[in-house]
């Protein structure tokens, strides 16, 4: 390493060329945006070459910025061994964890209950991330994600948390002035709600496909809190989160016999396995899940 480069500047690089932004970097890091800069500025100059082309819009690593970049994750990773080895596991249970997760699950099911995880641990900050795509764990883009399949690749460390299904449902409204679809080709005849078709990130996410072939929406709504809002309204028929919809006493489900099985995953970095405040934040949400098992997913009929 340079002389003159400390961990702390290193630390600063990393969330830079991760978020793409120093003021995102800033706000992950909790310094002001002119210590980041610094910080960059001076990296740069013990290094003696340019790590960032820095824009308007954010900042893009140059050729040596990426050839650094696996040099300082690598240092990172050793970081955090070290740590481990010596009992140092970030102990204090503080810091910031951010928490990517598809909306359904993480508005739904996640934001209601992480407040009691932040009165356990006061000095503990949660940033809950909403996540309609695929998004990068490698590049920290968040600490922890709940995923719809289990990752195939990259140096991730991944559990099944659980088993959820999915129906058919409608409003009272929306029955009273349709009528009940008697099966799943009566369904053609009906206002019907799903996801914009060419935002899907995940296969897993065609719903509609197992339900009808040739299904045809009126409606397109890349939100599943958005398509149960759509369906409260009596806007159509949409195939819903069973854990969510039945929370509201005016869906009706529908065809209960052509119930979705999915299942979510709990993923995050290896590189964050020794970190307490990781750890801490996974085990919530394990814990929680396990003890709600049985309200994520509804028997047939």
């Amino acid at each position: 390493m340079a002389a003159g480069v400390n961990w702390d500047d290193i630390r600063v690089f990393l969330a830079v060329a991760r978020s793409g932004q120093i003021l995102a970097a800033s706000r992950r890091l909790g310094l002001n945006h002119a210590t980041t800069a610094r910080r960059i500025t001076a990296l740069e100059q013990s290094l003696q070459t340019q790590l960032f082309v820095r824009r308007t819009n954010g900042c893009g690593l140059t050729g040596e910025g990426e050839a650094f970049l696996v040099h300082a994750e690598r240092m990172e990773a050793e970081m955090l061994s070290a740590q481990s080895s010596l009992g140092r596991t970030d102990s204090a249970i503080s810091g910031t964890v951010r928490i990517g997760a598809p909306d359904g699950f993480g508005v739904s099911y996640l934001a209601p209950r992480l407040g009691a995880l932040t009165a356990r641990h006061p000095d503990l900050r949660l940033q809950l991330v909403p996540v309609p795509r695929s998004f990068s764990l490698p590049q920290r883009e968040a600490d922890i994600a709940i995923t719809v399949e289990r990752p195939a690749v990259g140096r991730l460390v991944s559990r099944k948390l659980v088993d959820y299904t999915l129906s058919l449902y409608a409003s009272k409204t929306y029955l009273a002035s349709h009528g009940l679809p008697a099966d799943a080709e009566a369904l053609r005849h009906h206002r019907l709600i799903s996801y914009v078709d060419d935002l899907i990130f995940s296969p897993s996410l065609q719903f509609t496909r197992e339900i009808l072939r040739n299904w045809t929406s009126q409606f397109e709504i890349s939100s599943a809190i958005g398509q149960t809002e759509a369906v409260r309204s009596g806007a159509g028929i949409a195939v819903l989160h069973d854990y969510i919809a039945g929370h509201y006493p005016e869906l009706i489900r529908l065809l209960p016999q052509l119930s979705i099985k999915r299942s979510y995953y709990i993923v995050y970095h290896e590189s964050a396995r020794d970190l307490a405040r990781v750890r801490t934040v996974a085990d919530f949400i394990t814990e929680a899940v396990h003890e709600d098992r049985s309200g994520f997913h509804r028997l047939e009929g």
